[in-house]
């Protein structure tokens, strides 16, 4: 995602990033010098973000919540860090339908090794715009990519001002 941020980066603008395995880590840090706004990478899992309460303006994720061990910890983390207002952007691979779904979950054991960790059957959207933290501003289901990873969902969601009891 790197190298679409430099179309939004102003003077002020600060990126963070964060990557817990090593191997991703190197690569994310090697594509982020190639970057002209700086991206400063942490090893933290997105269940303990290493940043302040009310941060930042957006938290993006792309293709990650398959591989996050405790989704609803990571959903407390991003609501804690973003500021009220601030948006949550995310684009992510959910199980499919029909045949597709029952392929996804056959497989689902065996890419979950190979893929580091990765849940081809998770329904990501869903749960996503259930978080009471936060208001749906918009969601979509692209039917992009080849199965196994197909369907992605794509969507944003507001921080309340004030949260909801969850």
């Amino acid at each position: 995602m790197f190298p679409y941020f430099e179309s939004v980066a102003t003077a002020s603008t600060e990126f963070h990033a964060i990557e817990p395995d090593p191997h991703m880590r190197r690569q994310a840090a090697e594509q982020a010098n190639t970057q002209a706004t700086p991206i400063h990478i942490e090893s933290s899992p997105a269940e303990a973000l290493p940043y302040y309460e009310d941060t930042f303006d957006v938290v993006i994720t792309s293709m990650v919540f398959c591989t996050i061990p405790d989704i609803e910890s990571a959903m407390s983390e991003i609501t804690r860090v973003l500021k009220p207002g601030g948006e949550l952007r995310f684009f992510e691979h959910v199980i499919d339908d029909g045949w597709r779904a029952r392929l996804q979950s056959a497989l689902a054991p065996l890419w979950k090794r190979l893929a580091g960790g990765c849940h081809l059957t998770r329904q990501t959207g869903t749960r996503l715009v259930a978080d009471q933290s936060f208001d749906v501003v918009e969601i979509e289901r692209l039917n992009l990519g080849i199965t196994p990873i197909r369907p992605f969902v794509r969507g944003r969601l507001r921080k309340r001002s004030v949260s909801s009891t969850r």
